[in-house]
């Protein structure tokens, strides 16, 4: 007997599945998997796009990333010594008014594989924040190929041709350029200014590395590359199979190879996690990460050997063709070095680790009238420094608001530190969202952010006698058989068959296999079904990815420690020291121009040099020297004290420019902070010569120029006592005994001040710490709620001499 069933077999809808699985199992796992195939289709066809954006980029002419129009002023290849390299003047956006009497902002992109513009990538960018502020500004950015036979040094002295140029553009312009330099970009820019030093204004160098043996053990891995490959070599024979060309994607690959978390897994997975928000954001930087150029076989040559091997430049052992030494010492602009903890590229050893090289003390700089500026930040990552839009609105609105600030500060070397003015006693009195403030430091200070290791010094020193043997090996028995084997073709078919540039070809719509991908994508936009954060499998995949990632970064810390200690086990031999040489005469690893002898007695030559200029000048010195000491008596200050002055400047000096007031303003300052006593005692001498009415006309302009900052504080009122005793000194006919006022008994200075009478020795480095906030001292109203310790910001003792050469005399002084 055959029983059939004559009615179907129900098959559960995904309207039923609540009611078969109460507890939402199914329901979720079916919505969870319908969108993760959506977000698959349009993750690929988000790499589609890289692909087509990647191939469209490098097949321009001039691609750049630069996110403003600008015009080309000068092209390298016109120059008589011809670079891929040229300087465009970056056009306004609406609604932003340039003031073309304003200091001109230059920026210099990076050439490190990739292509140009991620300095003006952003409205929130270093040009962003210069044209908001009114600034002319102008960008250095290059071409994918170099000019053949181009050189370092070419592109060096391309970029001061530039910066004349600049110059000349604004003839009416009191203030030199200020110069940006991002990553690589830096240390050209310091090798020009050593050159040409009168051409720079302020110079902000950010994320660059200038000393390259310097490295905290355990966070800078890249530090170790050139000894792991056995030295420069490597470049040399991947330059030959380029055809004398050097493919830029070898550089990127380096950097991607710090993260393989990142490159290998989060940056993708948090696209495909997120495509339907996250999609515009990463085509955007890839469109940079990718524009992979191209770096001529000399200049790479050159930067390897000279200086991420052979740390030439942070010692003064670089020469140019001509015969000139680039030492960092010549420099004479401010130089504000801005860095980051969490930059793994160029941590803060690399980016600071050139002023220990160079100098012993902070005697050292002052004597060089060099001023070092220095910003650490706590965690942003390399292109985090010139990239991210929150650095911007916050460190590069500062340094551009307080450039003008920074001209004037004193030499020596001090650490920045920037405050949340709502978060602040006188938040009423400050105008932006934040404050810069200034803390002198000594080298001593500097080093424990440095943390310089003599064993260090050994090993890379020995890497570089090691990478001078393999090249010269390489180039006896090896180079000619390369460079015969290589052809412009082949040359080229190795860039493109490079894995960074592979991977762009091959997702593109150049591959046939992507021709249903476009019309999928569109289908799935459509009619899209994303499921929440509250997903149980959503949440799966997430904790997954977690998983993975830290799996990578742990993989990535033990091949970092194994690299580490293999590379301190090879280059710690003494036996490989002794063979290459190092430990045979017992000097020191490298150079160190600050300890040398002839440094010294240079430093004290310029010292007795600038006490002889304490009663120089005239009436000119002595207003601005009164004014600085009495306002010098806070342990504080902000820029309100440097408008207030600069205002003062129509009634105090009305015949000098600018430039020649802050030359004048920062030369008197600096004579205080050498010798305080010396300096306020020279008074009456400046003064000789001048009739009573006129002394007195500059006691009234001083006592106006105090009072619009309110009422003095007791102590800055005292200091304001001993100005008008030291001007009634030198009424004529007046006596030698120093005047005080009405109903004081007469005492001494030094006795009214209840300060020593003789200045502190020189050699002496511990002073009591104080912050200088952007440049000059603060008024007593203004820094009544700090303690009035009655010091200038050097401690109130004398500080070591200043410059290479004396102070230039401001006009009509």
């Amino acid at each position: 007997m055959e029983f059939r069933m004559n009615f179907p077999i129900p098959v559960p809808s995904a309207a039923t599945l609540p009611m078969m699985d109460p507890f939402g199992f199914a329901r979720s796992a079916f919505d969870y998997w319908r969108d993760a195939v959506e977000r698959s289709v349009l993750f690929m066809d988000v790499m589609r796009h890289r692909g087509n954006q990647y191939l469209e980029h490098i097949e321009k002419t001039k691609p750049s990333v630069l996110g403003f129009e600008t015009e080309v002023l000068m092209d390298g290849r016109e120059l008589p010594r011809p670079v891929n390299y040229e300087l465009m003047r970056v056009l306004p956006p609406a609604g932003i008014e340039i003031d073309p009497q304003r200091r001109p902002f230059v920026v210099v992109d990076p050439r490190a594989g990739h292509g140009p513009g991620i300095g003006g990538f952003k409205p929130d960018s270093e040009i962003g924040v210069a044209l908001r502020a009114g600034h002319p500004c102008y960008f250095v950015g290059f071409l994918p190929y170099p000019e053949p036979g181009q050189t370092v040094e070419d592109v060096v002295e391309a970029e001061v041709a530039f910066l004349r140029c600049v110059i000349e553009r604004h003839p009416t312009t009191a203030e030199k350029p200020m110069v940006v330099g991002n990553c690589q970009a830096g240390w050209q820019i310091m090798m020009a200014a050593a050159l040409e030093p009168d051409l720079f204004g302020p110079i902000l160098i950010a994320g660059s590395p200038l000393s390259y043996w310097a490295g905290e053990r355990g966070k800078a891995p890249l530090r170790y590359t050139g000894g792991l490959s056995g030295g420069s070599w490597m470049t040399a024979l991947l330059s030959d199979l380029g055809n004398g060309l050097f493919d830029g994607a070898w550089l990127v690959q380096n950097f991607e190879n710090l993260n393989p978390a990142n490159t290998w897994w989060t940056k993708q997975y948090r696209v495909f996690a997120n495509v339907d928000t996250e999609a515009v954001r990463y085509l955007e930087f890839e469109r940079w990460w990718g524009g992979h150029v191209v770096l001529g076989g000399q200049e790479i040559q050159y930067i390897v050997d000279n200086l991420f091997i052979g740390n030439r430049l942070s010692t003064a052992q670089l020469m140019t063709s001509d015969g000139r030494r680039i030492d960092l010492r010549n420099v004479r602009s401010p130089v504000v070095v801005f860095c980051s903890r969490g930059d793994d590229i160029t941590p803060p050893p690399q980016a600071l680790g050139w002023v220990r090289d160079l100098y012993e003390g902070v005697d050292g700089i002052i004597a060089n009238e060099q001023t070092i500026v220095y910003c650490v930040h706590d965690s942003t990552g390399h292109l985090g420094i010139f990239v991210s839009g929150s650095v911007s609105r916050k460190e590069h609105t500062e340094f551009t608001a307080n450039m003008d600030y920074i001209d004037v500060l004193p030499p020596g070397l001090y650490e920045t530190s920037i405050s949340r003015a709502d978060e602040r006693a006188d938040a009423g009195l400050i105008e932006r969202e934040y404050l810069l403030e200034f803390t002198p430091r000594t080298v001593a200070e500097l080093d424990r952010e440095i943390g310089h290791q003599p064993d260090d010094e050994a090993r890379f020193a020995t890497v570089a006698r090691i990478s001078e043997i393999n090249l010269g090996l390489y180039r006896l028995f090896l180079q000619p058989w390369v460079r015969a084997l290589a052809t412009p073709s082949s040359a080229k078919w190795m860039r493109r068959m490079h894995p960074n540039r592979l991977g762009y070809r091959l997702l593109s719509d150049r591959n046939p296999l992507t021709l249903s991908l476009p019309a999928l994508a569109e289908k799935v936009r459509a009619d899209r079904h994303p499921v929440g954060e509250d997903n149980v499998f959503r949440r799966a995949e997430t904790l997954v990815s977690e998983q993975i990632a830290r799996g990578l970064d742990t993989w990535s810390d033990l091949r970092d420690k194994a690299s580490e200690q293999l590379f301190m086990s090879i280059y710690g031999q003494p036996l490989l020291q002794v063979l290459v040489g190092l430990r045979a005469d017992g000097q020191p690893h490298r150079r160190r121009p600050g300890t040398e002898l002839e440094h010294r007695r240079f430093i004290q030559r310029r010292q007795a040099e600038l006490h002889d200029r304490i009663a120089a000048g005239g009436s000119h010195e002595a207003k601005m020297r009164s004014i600085i000491y009495v306002l010098g008596g806070a342990p504080a200050t902000d820029e309100r004290n440097f408008k207030r002055m600069r205002a003062s400047r129509a009634e105090l000096e009305p015949s000098l420019k600018l430039a020649d007031f802050k030359n004048l303003l920062r030369e008197q300052f600096f004579i205080l902070k050498h010798d305080r006593e010396a300096a306020l005692e020279a008074i009456p001498t400046l003064l000789k010569g001048q009739s009573a009415a006129q002394i007195d006309t500059h006691l009234n302009q001083i006592e106006h120029v105090l009072a619009a900052s309110g009422e003095l504080s007791a102590h800055a009122a005292d200091r304001f006592k001993r100005i008008k005793s030291l001007f009634h000194r030198a009424r004529p006919n007046a006596t030698a005994v120093a005047l005080t006022s009405p109903g004081a008994a007469p005492q001494s200075p030094s006795a009214a001040m209840n300060e020593p009478a003789s200045p502190a020795p020189i050699a002496k480095a511990a002073e009591p710490r104080q912050t200088v906030t952007s440049g000059l001292p603060v008024s007593e109203s203004q820094g009544a709620q700090a303690s009035d310790t009655g010091r200038m910001p050097d401690g109130d003792k004398p500080a070591a001499a200043p410059g290479r050469r004396a102070p230039r005399k401001p006009r009509n002084a």
